[in-house]
């Protein structure tokens, strides 16, 4: 089945727009999960409906913890966005993950415990694999459009996801890096990429390396001043990268070939004569293709 390619970026610190965006607009969009973080900016880029959400809204008004994950990823699907890239600063665990570079994220670990994680719930179960967090074929166009743009980039790493707004003791860090074996840090991936997959959207990950934490015994704690100086540049690099994704992705696409777009297909759990149609009505967009369909039980 082939369908309109509508690419959406949801940009995190240093990323606010995306450049020559044609038609732009911003559009509100309602929810029943709220107000998502913004309007989103919507538009053309080189053929390919583009939506643009910054995550901590105009302005950086959100912080971590409080960004409105579930109707930021609702809004998202309910526009028709069909790929979604998120582009957010972190971290690096990694000598060889310097700041500057870029990092494809394909795995994540889940530290945070303040946010609502999932759309479903008491009158509504459903369980979704996120064994492969990430869409293996967005992965691939992010990493092709970052090496087109002459960024350094790695492909695979896993993003510790922390609750924040605090950075990271120094034991922290080290355990992260050296018991965990995570390779980038941030505060924003998570539960973003959970809903995405709940969603049924594929869902790619591209992490700016603004710093090295507080492991690296050369740097020391992180610097908010050097976080910022970096992510100048990260930001110039950031939307060079955006602006060549819809010459990868192309304007329509097919079926995602790793399902992402099908996840829900034996996720729901709860009987249809139990499912509660208040819940069910606030998955119409998420959801709407399989709450009303076949029950695992």
């Amino acid at each position: 089945m082939t369908q309109d390619t509508m690419i959406a970026v949801i940009g995190g610190s240093g990323i606010y727009e995306i450049d020559g965006l044609q038609g732009a607009e911003w559009v509100t969009v309602d929810t029943p999960w709220g107000a998502p973080s913004d309007q989103i900016l919507t538009g053309q880029l080189d053929g390919v409906k583009m939506a643009f959400l910054p995550r901590h809204g105009r302005g950086h008004v959100h912080s971590p913890t409080e960004v409105p994950y579930r109707a930021n990823i609702d809004a998202l699907k309910r526009l028709g966005a069909t790929d979604v890239f998120s582009v957010s600063a972190c971290g690096s665990f990694r000598d060889q993950m310097a700041p500057g570079d870029f990092v494809i994220v394909d795995q994540f670990i889940d530290r945070t415990f303040a946010r609502e994680k999932s759309f479903f719930g008491t009158g509504c179960v459903a369980h979704v694999s996120v064994a492969h967090p990430t869409c293996a074929r967005l992965s691939d166009a992010a990493e092709q459009a970052a090496r087109a743009a002459g960024i350094t980039v790695h492909r695979g790493g896993t993003y510790l996801c922390m609750e924040g707004p605090q950075f990271s003791s120094i034991a922290e860090s080290k355990m992260y890096r050296e018991s965990w074996g995570c390779d980038v840090i941030g505060m924003t991936n998570m539960p973003e990429a959970k809903l995405a997959r709940e969603a049924e959207l594929c869902y790619a990950s591209i992490a700016m390396v603004t710093d090295y934490d507080s492991w690296h015994p050369e740097h020391g704690a992180v610097d908010i001043s050097d976080i910022l100086a970096t992510l100048q540049g990260n930001s110039s690099n950031g939307r060079d990268l955006v602006r060549r994704l819809p010459g990868v992705l192309g304007p329509t696409r097919d079926l995602c070939p790793y399902g992402c777009d099908r996840a829900l297909e034996f996720a729901v759990m709860t009987a249809a004569d139990k499912r509660d149609p208040a819940l069910l009505a606030k998955l119409d967009a998420v959801a709407g293709r399989v709450v009303a369909g076949p029950v695992v039980g």
